[in-house]
């Protein structure tokens, strides 16, 4: 099964503009991955709806350790390291940088891996 790492952006993004993006993912037949460094992100922002919504579905995603201290680059070298990873982002640099295929935002409402 394809594996989606989510990055930070993304999930707001998604929360904000109201995508169910678990059930989307999973719906095509995906498993994700949100890195911890995201979720201390997210604490760091204090993100309390996108931190309520991974306690809600924390069994239907992995959580995995990246090393670094730039969280970007560290998903960065995750994405050489497994090319076959689809990396959910919107952020401009991160997509320019990675050469795996990636999930994006169409339409305001519509998930696309491109």
């Amino acid at each position: 099964m394809k594996q989606i790492l989510l990055d930070t952006n993304f999930i707001l993004t998604c929360i904000r503009q109201k995508i169910d993006f678990f059930e989307d993912i999973y719906l095509m037949g995906m498993h994700i991955i949100i890195p911890k460094e995201v979720i201390k992100e997210l604490e760091k922002l204090k993100k309390e709806s996108a931190l309520k919504l991974l306690r809600k579905e924390k069994g239907k995603f992995k959580r995995i350790f990246l090393s670094g201290k730039n969280v970007d680059n560290s998903i960065i070298r995750y994405a050489k390291e497994n090319p076959s990873v689809i990396i959910a982002t919107l952020d401009k640099g991160l997509k320019t940088k990675i050469k795996n295929k990636k999930m994006i935002i169409r339409g305001r409402k519509k998930l696309e891996i491109i």
